[in-house]
């Protein structure tokens, strides 16, 4: 069985190298989506003879993740993110799982996401299982929203190892996807015609925060992993507040 390997990407020169070499050995073929990039994610993708579509780069980057799927050519398919690497015992398990007649056409894989310096155990964060490996013409993603898991046709199965997930070495890469994540969250609630008043003020500035603070730092445990525990709960829940004072921006820009 053929297993294409597929990413959206755009400026990702930091992290694609170690993503490519985490997969060379398992994937048949590398189809890359590239939205633009003006650094050096172009050429590294080309030192790893991957197959280079070049695009614009949308807000809802799962409109490229689509274009990748599409254009792979794979029996199996396998989305990553170029933040990602798929670790040793994973590609021998993908390995196993592909080779033989299964009645899945898709599996969820554990990922362990890394946050200021440490991997999280709690806060929902792990295992944080994701629908990433399915048969080719039966999973697709919504491309509505951008934390949205994809669509795949029939049963589907769940792999034991882990994908790691290195998205936020510093916090400045995280404020970077903060600030782009909250900016569609405002362009969706505005679609929503969600109105500024005094009932959704309440509801989006107090209630939602205070709520999901409250869930991911005690009802999840995210205390266990310690300062950065505290500060994905924290940043967690604030991105209702920040998300609405957008919206509130945009009506007033208008």
């Amino acid at each position: 069985m053929r297993l294409s390997v597929v990413l959206a990407v755009y400026n990702e020169q930091e992290n694609l190298d170690s993503c490519l070499d985490s997969i060379k050995d398992l994937a048949s073929e590398i189809v890359i989506v590239d939205g633009g990039s003006t650094d050096k994610t172009i050429s590294i993708a080309k030192s790893f003879d991957a197959r280079i579509i070049e695009t614009t780069n949308p807000v809802n980057f799962h409109i490229n993740k689509n274009k990748a799927i599409d254009a792979a050519t794979g029996d199996w398919i396998l989305q990553l993110d170029a933040d990602e690497q798929v670790s040793l015992e994973l590609a021998k398990e993908i390995k196993q799982v592909i080779s033989k007649k299964s009645k899945e056409n898709g599996y969820w894989i554990p990922r362990k996401n890394f946050f200021l310096g440490r991997f999280l155990t709690k806060g929902g964060q792990y295992p944080d299982y994701t629908l990433r490996l399915y048969k080719k013409g039966f999973g697709r993603l919504p491309a509505k929203d951008v934390h949205e898991q994809a669509q795949v046709k029939g049963e589907v199965g769940y792999l034991a190892q882990d994908l790691l997930h290195l998205r936020d070495k510093n916090f400045s890469i995280y404020l970077e996807r903060f600030n782009r994540y909250t900016s569609l969250l405002a362009s969706q609630l505005r679609e929503k015609e969600v109105k500024t008043n005094i009932f959704s003020f309440v509801n989006y500035m107090i209630i939602k925060p205070f709520y999901w603070f409250m869930k991911v730092y005690f009802r999840n445990r995210a205390y266990v992993d310690r300062f950065p525990g505290f500060v994905f709960a924290l940043f967690s829940s604030l991105r209702f507040p920040v998300s609405y004072i957008k919206l509130w921006s945009t009506y007033n820009r208008s």
